[in-house]
């Protein structure tokens, strides 16, 4: 019988990440794949990127709505627990695979392992910032099999008591995406989303839950940025996090601005090209620190969001002041780049994890103990 690998995706960033995966043991004897699709993938206000996990070929997925525009996140836990739990009462599997550090991916390490279903969990040992760097770790222990980017998260996972033959160091999944000859080109990308731009940057920013009290001054003095610095700017919409409504309200500010396009979501592969070709990146997301860097394309980071997260010549932290990141934004423009950064890996993640899948991981316990750090 082959053995059926769940992956949980609750939004666009995460299915970027696990797709290089799905497809893999998509192709592999022996295996066989299920989706469950939840969380943003399925509002609207978002684009509905539910529909792109069918453009990508992939057929076995079961949606589910796990929220409402505004919910909390602790509801949004139970509901997709709820929703996981009953999936899995009907639906057989051997293993869950979650990515990151949302609530869907929390969701599913906690159903998995209290069904004593193996869970993997991919990019743990990340430093994520706000309450995604709780829920990161949370997943990680609740998890049984990792498989991270880098050695600086296998060290973090093994001082979380993680046993290291559980560990397996396979590089960020979406550098295998970045680094093929398979992305849309620019023009085609250009077409696709309707943008004029010879040249432009990229603008997202994102709530930072424990500031909630600062959002809407931050959201303020972003657009402040934007509209100051006389640049074209493609603008994507923030994550769904507590917050995220004052930087909606800021962003109708963009509205009808010739030099502004404003997008609910990219498509994966073709964001990655748009990204490739920007002059910078500004805002807190966690692009500007992962696949910024692999591109050499300049990453002007704001905030505390993404504090204590890897560092690189091409990233460029400020404060929210109006004119540090006007300063910072005048350095740049498409001549400038930078080395790109293989700290993520060199493009065969999915290639090591469908190796570790046929021989490594089955053997492991689902009784988890804690493994002193030595």
């Amino acid at each position: 019988m082959p053995k059926k690998i769940l992956f949980v995706s609750g939004t666009r960033a995460d299915f970027g990440k696990l797709k290089p995966l799905i497809n893999a043991v998509k192709k592999s004897n022996g295996f066989e794949y299920q989706i469950f699709a939840t969380g943003i993938h399925m509002l609207a206000k978002y684009g509905g990127t539910v529909k792109e996990i069918a453009k990508s070929g992939f057929d076995n997925v079961f949606t589910y709505m796990n929220q409402i525009e505004g919910e909390d996140m602790e509801i949004i836990l139970a509901n997709t627990i709820i929703g996981l739990s009953r999936y899995l009462h009907e639906h057989q599997v051997d293993m869950i695979v979650v990515h990151g550090d949302r609530v869907e991916a929390l969701a599913g390490a906690t159903a998995g392992s209290l069904r004593n279903i193996l869970v993997v969990h991919v990019e743990g040992g990340e430093i994520s910032g706000t309450v995604d760097e709780l829920m990161r770790h949370a997943i990680s222990k609740l998890s049984h099999i990792h498989f991270v980017a880098s050695n600086t998260a296998e060290r973090r996972l093994q001082q979380l008591g993680e046993a290291p033959n559980t560990i397996f160091r396979i590089g960020s999944p979406d550098v295998d995406v970045m680094l093929s000859d398979t992305l849309p080109d620019l023009k085609k990308a250009k077409e696709r989303y309707q943008i004029p731009f010879e040249q432009y940057a990229i603008a997202m920013l994102h709530p930072v839950t424990t500031e909630y009290e600062l959002q809407e001054q931050h959201a303020d003095i972003f657009v402040d940025s934007l509209l100051a610095s006389k640049q074209n700017y493609i603008v994507v919409y923030p994550n769904n996090d507590h917050g995220s409504e004052f930087i909606f309200n800021a962003y109708k500010r963009l509205k009808n601005k010739s030099s502004i396009r404003l997008f609910p979501s990219l498509r994966f592969e073709y964001f990655l090209r748009i990204l490739k070709h920007a002059n910078f990146l500004v805002g807190n997301s966690s692009a500007g620190i992962h696949e910024a860097p692999i591109y050499g394309v300049p990453a002007i980071n704001i905030g505390t969001r993404q504090q204590n997260r890897f560092r690189y010549e091409s990233i460029f932290d400020v404060d929210f002041d109006c004119a540090d990141i006007l300063s910072k934004m005048a350095r740049f423009n498409f001549l400038t780049r930078f080395t790109p950064c293989a700290y993520y890996g060199d493009g065969s993640s999915a290639e090591r994890f469908i190796a570790a899948l046929q021989e490594d991981v089955w053997h492991i316990s689902n009784q988890k103990q804690f493994k002193d750090f030595n």
